[in-house]
C-alpha cells in the first residue's frame, strides 16, 4: 500500500491587489449576486467570465422547485460564454456568494463539483487553463487552472 498527498496550491489576495482588470471581474460578479433566483437556498451566487477577446460574461445561480432543473452561476456565465462565442477561449471566471442572511460571504466560496467538471472542459476544449477568482469579503483566493481545485478530475477514456 502507498499514500499518495495531493496538494492545491491558491494565492490569497486582498481585493486591491489584484490587477484592476481583475478587480472589475470580481465586481461583475458581486454585481450578478443580486440577479441570483434563489428562494428555496437563499444562497445568491454570480459569476463573471473574461474571454480572450475581452469580453465579460456574468451569470448567476437560477434554482428551481424541481432542483436539478436549477444552473450554478458559473455554468451559466461559462455556457452564456460557449453560446455567444463559441471559438473564443474563457481566460478567467470570478465567483461571488450572498449566504442566506443576504451578505456578501466572508470567507471565498469553491464551485461545486458539477461546476468544476465544467471548468474541466472549458480548459480542454481551448487547452488553457481558465484563471479562477474566489471572492470572499476577508480576501480572494486566485488558482491557474481547475486542476489545482481538482487534482484528479474525469476525462475521456
Amino acid at each position: 500500500m502507498k499514500t499518495i498527498e495531493l496538494k492545491s496550491l491558491l494565492t490569497e489576495y486582498e481585493l486591491t491587489e489584484l490587477s484592476l482588470s481583475e478587480q472589475h471581474l470580481v465586481a461583475l460578479a458581486i454585481e450578478a449576486t443580486s440577479r441570483s433566483y434563489a428562494p428555496y437556498s437563499r444562497f445568491s451566487v454570480g459569476a463573471a467570465a473574461l474571454l480572450n477577446n475581452g469580453v465579460e460574461v456574468v451569470g448567476c445561480n437560477q434554482e428551481n422547485a424541481s432542483y436539478p432543473a436549477g444552473i450554478c452561476a458559473e455554468r451559466s456565465a461559462l455556457y452564456a460564454a460557449g453560446a455567444q462565442y463559441p471559438d473564443v477561449a474563457v481566460q478567467t471566471l470570478a465567483i461571488a456568494a450572498r449566504g442566506t442572511d443576504g451578505e456578501l460571504q466572508y470567507e471565498p466560496i469553491s464551485p461545486c463539483g458539477i461546476c468544476r467538471q465544467v471548468l474541466i472542459e472549458t480548459e480542454k476544449r481551448f487547452s488553457q487553463p481558465v484563471r479562477i477568482l474566489l471572492y470572499g469579503r476577508r480576501c480572494v483566493y486566485a488558482v491557474d487552472g481547475i486542476s489545482q481545485l481538482m487534482p484528479l478530475s474525469f476525462t475521456e477514456f
